[in-house]
């Protein structure tokens, strides 16, 4: 238990470097802090798109689903796998060319300034509830497991993610995010490989998973099997690809690195979306008593097959490189959201509201930012310990439904409204008000059971379940969507002003219009694998310490190669940086 303290303190000793590493490039200006200038290259806007997609949950819940469900597991990675091919050939290079430093400043120019306001109070506030969710259930894992106080853990994780967030900014947020990745990619690989070797290859894993691998248990109809795939997929299609989350591709220093980005997270995605789930499918034959060995987690018992596989089959050491992954999952989500909320709230709020357009300088905005990053963050951090008092009572049953309601609806116009141009000023926000009396039906109205009793079958547990899931997405698709769509019959050209006519035809413009980085790119792109070059080492350093932990010649040999690779990692990042003699005065002096 001492190793795996000793390499979770490492792993929190390095996201604290890396943000006073960057925090240099992110005090020059409010765009700086808030997306880095727009400046960054695509292996560092590939990796935050990848990490945004991930929370505890993966390693947690989507493992114990594949444990009990098989290949099914795999539908909603698969489906973010998709999405970011989309992205690559349409969506990604036409956020970064809206040309803002915030998601609402888009809705702005898209479709006003009412919209702006009605959009920038639900996204941070659902931001916040669900970054809470997610320490909150990091915690409950965390504590479980290795016995860790709750709050303890709820405050260490909260504040290394703020001081993260508050010093660097943006630049801190994905530079973090990329090491992530490296982590990540790390434990998947390891637990992959060994996982093969241990149950004798991927045939065996089909032959010998305990149900149908396919379809899983307590799944009676094919059809449910394959609508659940398809519509996880039209789900993620959406969710990645739509105003609110395109702060991802917003940090690019131009178009085409915007897309390069997007295909990055789209092959890490599709290779990952099997990884992941190789060692849960191997412990479902190799370890069948797994999902009860944590009778502390509860129902969620079957969410600790991950750490069981490590423990049993992987040498000293990986669980904390596991926690750590953990850590990391949960990091990047509340980092992003952090930064993002403090540049919504400054450049659609702040500004526009509270100082009324009057020009402010960039250090006030900056410091506002920062002040609503501490402000966030603490309020994320009470939120989480929050859930752990209140499970069981209603007040944490009405956030989750009130979150259930609206985060579906709010991505239906910040979607659409990329390509569906006609639309009144009331179209956005009326769509949302109309989504959520589609949630409100999908709950109490469109249930599996009422499809039961139509159809005359009464349908398994986990059938409703995955029925659930398919009738939101389906009432959203066809009822929600449709609803915006048709809001463009009462589209009446002579309701704009001249102002908001050409503030709209910009909007569209922009996104047409291809985004070229300027002269002093080089600079920054050489500080950027500089930077990164060192810290990737680092962790390569790190991790080849963990050779001397005693472990068995090949758990030895496991660390050496992951080691390897990291090292080789960060010193090709260092030697692409080499600049000319004449330019290293002046990379020493930004720097």
């Amino acid at each position: 238990m001492n190793t795996e303290i000793m390499v979770i303190g490492g792993y929190f000793m390095l996201m604290i470097f890396i943000s006073l590493a960057f925090k240099k490039m992110a005090s020059n200006s409010s765009s700086d802090y808030f997306r880095g200038g727009g400046r960054m290259l695509w292996w560092m806007v590939g990796a935050t798109a990848f990490m945004t997609q991930f929370s505890a949950w993966t390693f947690t819940g989507a493992a114990g689903k594949g444990f009990n469900d098989g290949f099914m597991a795999t539908a909603v990675f698969f489906g973010n796998t998709l999405a970011y091919g989309v992205s690559y050939l349409y969506f990604a290079k036409r956020f970064r060319q809206t040309r803002v430093d915030t998601p609402t400043q888009a809705v702005r120019n898209r479709f006003g300034t009412t919209n702006e306001q009605f959009f920038t109070w639900a996204i941070i506030p659902l931001s916040v509830l669900n970054a809470g969710v997610w320490l909150n259930g990091l915690s409950i894992f965390v504590g479980a497991v290795f016995g860790f106080d709750m709050t303890t853990t709820i405050w260490i994780t909260g504040l290394a993610v703020l001081a993260i967030s508050l010093l660097s900014g943006a630049w801190g947020v994905v530079a973090s995010d990329f090491v992530q990745t490296l982590v990540v990619a790390i434990i998947s690989i390891a637990c992959a490989v060994v996982a093969l070797i241990k149950v004798g290859g991927p045939g065996e894993i089909v032959a010998n998973f305990p149900s149908d691998f396919m379809m899983g248990p307590d799944m009676n109809y094919g059809l449910i099997f394959v609508g659940t795939f398809l519509f996880f997929v039209v789900k993620q299609l959406q969710s990645i690809n739509n105003m609110q989350d395109s702060y991802r591709f917003l940090n690019a220093k131009d178009s085409k690195n915007a897309s390069k980005a997007a295909l990055m997270a789209m092959g890490l995605m599709a290779v990952g979306s099997i990884i992941w789930f190789i060692p849960p499918w191997a412990s479902a034959i190799l370890y069948p008593e797994a999902a009860t060995q944590y009778a502390a987690l509860g129902n969620k018992a079957s969410d600790a097959v991950y750490l069981v596989f490590a423990e049993n089959a992987m040498p000293l050491g990986t669980v904390g490189l596991l926690v750590a992954g953990l850590f990391a999952a949960t990091m990047s989500s509340m980092d992003s959201a952090l930064n993002r909320n403090s540049g919504i709230f400054v450049r659609s709020f702040w500004t526009p509201v509270i100082c009324k357009n009057k020009p402010t300088s960039e250090k006030s905005q900056l410091r506002v930012g920062q002040i609503v990053c501490v402000a966030n963050g603490i309020v994320v951090i009470m939120m989480a310990q929050l859930f752990s008092s209140l499970k069981e009572l209603s007040l944490f049953d009405l956030m989750m439904t009130v979150s259930t309601l609206a985060q579906s609806p709010i991505l239906v116009p910040l979607f659409m409204g990329m390509f569906i141009k006609k639309t009144p000023k009331w179209a956005a926000w009326a769509t949302v008000v109309f989504g959520m009396f589609v949630s409100w039906l999908c709950i109490n109205v469109f249930t599996p059971q009422a499809l039961g009793q139509l159809l005359g079958i009464e349908f398994t547990g986990r059938e409703i379940g995955e029925l659930r899931t398919m009738i939101t997405i389906a009432a959203h698709l066809f009822l929600t969507a449709s609803f915006f769509w048709a809001t463009t019959l009462f589209y009446k050209e002579e309701s704009f002003t001249a102002e908001e006519k050409a503030e709209i035809n910009t909007f569209f413009e922009n996104v047409e219009t291809e985004c070229v980085a300027d002269d002093s790119q080089d600079e920054f792109d050489k500080m950027q694998r500089e930077k990164l070059g060192t810290i990737t080492m680092m962790m390569g350093v790190g991790l080849l310490a963990m050779v001397l932990v005693p472990n068995p010649l090949w758990g030895r040999a496991l660390f050496l190669g992951c080691s390897g690779i990291i090292l080789l990692t960060g010193y090709l990042l260092k030697k692409s940086a080499q600049s000319k003699p004449e330019s290293a005065a002046q990379l020493a002096t930004q720097s």
